[in-house]
């Protein structure tokens, strides 16, 4: 029997003095072998991360491991030199992040950012690493390689930019491959590919995958084997049938009974009251030049249209790329839209001067994907909370005041008002974002993909949250994801966007029950097992 690439033997990692707790990680062991999958699952915190960084030689330096041993191919890697682990990554382990915005570096076109692995592990012509990195691009389904290779992270969307660092992780084609939440940010379809891709090495060469994921779908899909974590603690672990289908830990079934379905709830009754938000025929393209001065029009977004009313939730799904966060950003003017007609209540807005549209942002608020964006690092989460409030002409002890009870409403004690958002969770943070978005007292609520990011149970918390403020306080919400599980429970109508237009919409009882068009089906077809 052939030794495992990767084996973990009572590894513990010591978190610095004044922590919760005295280990991120505690005795944690585990194999993985040629070939093979393990998925690693469990809330934020719970030490999976850390794992992964250990094996990869990149702790945070307050972070240090004190008990155990790391093997990767029966070499021990604890004790390695830096020049030794700086060797072994890219070629024998290699490793996709979940955010790859931190990732790539901005100032390095991508193709610079591949060429540089195999510039610096190999001792090919510049002429053949650019055909190596041109197929690996090609096979990781990023459109117009040749494009793609010019062009700079800022350039590309989300999904693409993970596609990239997927792509700077396979190319040297390691035997141990380390993704930690790399389908996050992906929509169901480019998700798909990306787990075929990592099968299709894994038949080609072997590779082992270590996997750590919130989506227990994706978990379903590809894993051999599972391990559970929690606070450090490896709570369950057995074959992906066993942990699925027959979990014995109180706090697996807790992780599976909050993973949200793909059937939606009975419909609620249908609104009648007026549009807090409309756009009609919205429409947004873009003028490039090349360096011939000729110039390239790219149509974004064509001839969009939606409503919201009072406590109903719309929904926009549909792949990365699709036009949804675009259509998103021209009905709240972040981007001017080309053409067509915007209306937050009954102000027109669609061309409205920056100085006149902005005493009416109030009206319509966003809760972004990533709230480490949104909150200022340096400021109390306090200051971030009323800083609007106080913008639109709020007195500050009453936007203070105002703060203080949306500590409560978002479920996070008032004493953390004067604590950064460096002292929170990821789910924390999020409500923190949400609290600071309904201190302007909005009308609408836009949430940009304000959960992929979130473990299953922080993200049940958060959804349930955002339905019980939408009932006390009248909103209207529009909800962009890529996870139509999450459409399925939270959305009244959904719309789905394809190549920057609206190819099908409805209530989201009917849609999901009987899709019309070939892309929803096929968006329905791609989306992460049932288990």
């Amino acid at each position: 029997m052939t030794n495992p690439v990767l084996a973990i033997q009572n590894l513990s990692v010591a978190l610095p003095a004044g922590a919760d707790r005295k280990h991120a990680v505690q005795d944690i062991s585990l194999s993985i072998w040629p070939g093979k999958t393990l998925c690693v699952v469990g809330e934020s915190g719970s030490g999976k991360s850390v794992m992964a960084t250990t094996v990869m030689g990149l702790l945070a330096r307050e972070l240090k491991p004190d008990h155990g041993q790391v093997l990767l191919q029966g070499e021990p890697l604890l004790t390695a030199s830096a020049s030794r682990l700086r060797d072994l990554r890219g070629r024998v382990m290699g490793m996709v992040f979940q955010e790859p915005m931190t990732a790539l570096n901005p100032v390095m076109s991508c193709g610079d950012q591949v060429d540089e692995l195999l510039a610096t592990h190999t001792d090919w012509p510049a002429d053949k690493r650019r055909a190596e990195v041109l197929r690996v691009f090609d096979s990781v389904r990023l459109p117009e390689p040749e494009r793609i290779l010019r062009s700079y992270p800022h350039q590309l969307s989300g999904g693409q930019r993970q596609r990239i660092v997927i792509a700077m992780a396979v190319i040297l084609k390691p035997v141990l491959l380390i993704c930690d939440e790399p389908t996050t940010a992906l929509d169901v379809t480019t998700q798909k590919e990306i787990l075929k891709l990592i099968d299709q090495l894994q038949a080609e060469q072997g590779v082992a995958v270590l996997f750590i994921t919130h989506d227990m779908g994706v978990v379903a899909e590809i894993a051999d084997d599972v391990l559970v974590m929690h606070q450090g603690l490896a709570v369950e672990s057995g074959t992906c049938e066993q942990v699925l289908k027959r979990p014995q830990a109180a706090y697996t079934q807790q992780l599976l009974a909050a993973v949200p379905g793909m059937t939606p709830p009975p419909a609620r009754p249908e609104p009648t009251g007026p549009a807090l938000l409309r756009g009609q025929q919205v429409g947004k393209t873009y003028i490039s030049r090349d360096w011939m001065g000729r110039s390239h029009e790219t149509q974004a977004l064509r001839d969009a249209a939606v409503q919201i009313r009072a406590g109903e939730t719309v929904g926009i799904v549909g792949e990365s790329g699709s036009g949804k966060s675009t259509f998103a950003r021209c009905l709240i003017r972040l981007i001017d839209p080309t053409v067509g007609q915007i209306q937050w209540g009954e102000h027109e807005i669609a061309q409205l001067p920056e100085g006149r549209l902005r005493p009416l942002r109030s009206l319509v608020q966003v809760v972004f994907q990533d709230p480490n964006r949104s909150l200022n690092p340096r400021r109390t989460v306090g200051q971030s909370i009323i800083e609007g409030a106080v913008n639109f002409g709020m007195p500050k002890a009453q936007a203070w005041t105002l703060a203080q009870e949306l500590m409560r409403r978002v479920r996070l004690p008032v004493e953390a008002l004067d604590r950064y958002p460096s002292q929170f969770s990821g789910g924390q943070r999020q409500r923190l974002a949400i609290a600071r978005a309904l201190a302007c007292q909005p009308k609408v609520l836009v949430a940009d993909e304000a959960v992929s990011a979130l473990d299953v149970s922080v993200q049940a918390q958060i959804l349930t949250l955002l339905r019980e403020i939408q009932a006390e306080f009248g909103l209207g919400m529009l909800f962009i994801t890529h996870d139509l599980r999450v459409a399925a429970q939270l959305c009244d109508r959904v719309i789905v966007m394809h190549q920057g237009q609206m190819v099908e919409q409805g209530r989201t009882v009917d849609l999901y029950a009987q899709p019309q068009h070939a892309y929803t089906r096929k968006l329905f077809d791609a989306a992460p097992a049932a288990f």
